[in-house]
């Protein structure tokens, strides 16, 4: 009977939890689909007409073709073009029409494409208005070594490196480093950034954050760092806090060669070896390419005149002039003041030349000197106050450029029979 009971009581108890309601389970949270947005506007919002700009296309063309209006575009030409000027639109420039996603599929938009990273909204929804863009994108740091076995830019395109960074190189080493007389065997290591468009899309170059440069086999350290965080400017110094900059460049043109130095006593057979001076550094280089100011100063000519041609000349201080001869074409103007760097003309053959250069001609307080010989002052030295940051910026770089091995480049081996 006792089993009997048992038996009872747990079936009682079974059925009865069996009947306890069940907890309630929350719905599965669905995530919210996420925005994409393509020159700042929302993908889902609009239609999307992509193309490129072909020959015979304008503006007005390519919004007829879409169905905007004449008076239209005659209205967005006029209150635009501080902002765009649709009579630049190039061949090939990819551009893309947005439009309304309802049946009249209106166009809205028209982005135009200045070149890979940087764009030109023209909006004409409900107001008429232009803007420029940027697309965003993503800092990739890199590293790369070299050995000079020709030139800077013929052992970049070898290792499968942007010429670009040559040319930075280039720049960053301009008042240490003759890159015109570079050795076989001159060697570098370097600390750069590339930027992609969507994590895959090469944009551009980046900064050079570090560089370790071998010439001559004396070893040259140059760092990025921002001097000024007002105006975010940057200089490159080296691995004791000195500026590498220089009141002037080594040379006015970049990748040059030397084609007639300095030469007081220079006799020439043409002229029966008579005396004649050449008070000037020929650079030789193709018809265009841009002539630079070796440094900061004013213009105080930029004319034609006989044997010199196209000129300009550059007044520096009371100390130092320049002067550029045998232009192609002058970019600048008397009493325009240039920036170390800048461009002021284009190499060329006017005036008395055999071929294309730049003759430059270097006065010290008033007198024609040698520039290749000149010892010129350097520039401003890093504020003392910023030294200890600085070390500590350049302190985990420096140890990296340390730690990167030369890679030998591979050599031909050619039997013979």
């Amino acid at each position: 009977m006792k089993h009997l009971l048992s038996l009872i009581a747990l079936i009682l108890i079974l059925s009865s939890c069996g009947n306890e309601p069940k907890p309630e389970t929350e719905p599965l949270a669905i995530a919210p689909k996420p925005i994409v947005k393509e020159y700042g506007f929302n993908t889902e919002e609009y239609e999307f007409v992509r193309d490129t700009v072909k020959s015979g296309d304008t503006f007005g063309t390519i919004l007829d073709a879409h169905g905007v209006p004449a008076q239209t575009v005659f209205n967005i030409t006029n209150s635009v073009k501080e902002t765009f000027n649709p009579a630049r639109i190039g061949i090939g420039r990819p551009y893309a029409i947005l439009k309304s996603k309802d049946t009249s599929q209106t166009a809205q938009a028209f982005i135009y494409e200045n070149d890979k990273v940087d764009y030109t909204v023209v909006n004409f929804s409900d107001s008429i208005g232009a803007y420029k863009g940027q697309k965003k994108l993503t800092v990739v740091e890199k590293e790369a070594t070299g050995i000079i076995n020709s030139s800077l830019s013929k052992t970049m395109e070898d290792s499968g490196l942007s010429v670009v960074l040559a040319y930075k190189m280039a720049d960053v080493y301009a008042w240490t480093i003759d890159f015109l007389r570079l050795q076989e065997g001159d060697r570098f290591k370097v600390i750069y950034e590339e930027k992609y468009i969507n994590d895959t899309i090469y944009a551009e170059l980046g900064n050079v954050k570090a560089v370790y440069f071998e010439h001559r086999g004396e070893p040259f350290y140059a760092f990025n760092f921002k001097h000024d965080s007002i105006i975010g400017q940057r200089e490159y110094y080296d691995e004791e806090a000195n500026n590498l900059r220089r009141a002037f460049l080594k040379a006015p043109v970049q990748f040059s060669r030397i084609s007639s130095r300095f030469n007081l006593k220079r006799r020439i057979k043409y002229y029966g070896y008579k005396l004649r001076p050449h008070r000037g550094t020929d650079y030789a280089a193709s018809v265009g390419t841009p002539i630079l100011a070796t440094a900061d100063g004013v213009v105080t000519k930029s004319e034609y005149r006989g044997g010199n041609g196209n000129y300009v000349k550059l007044r520096h201080n009371s100390t130092y002039e320049t002067q550029y001869l045998h232009m192609k074409k002058r970019k600048v103007n008397v009493g325009q003041y240039v920036k170390q760097g800048d461009v002021i003309g284009w190499v060329g053959m006017t005036g008395n030349t055999g071929g294309p250069h730049v003759c430059y001609r270097f006065w010290k307080n008033g007198v024609q000197v040698d520039p290749l010989k000149q010892d010129l002052p350097s520039a401003e030295p890093l504020e003392e106050a910023l030294r200890t940051e600085y070390f500590m910026h350049i302190d985990d770089l420096k140890r990296r450029l340390d730690a990167l091995e030369f890679k030998e480049e591979n050599t031909n081996i050619i039997a013979k029979l």
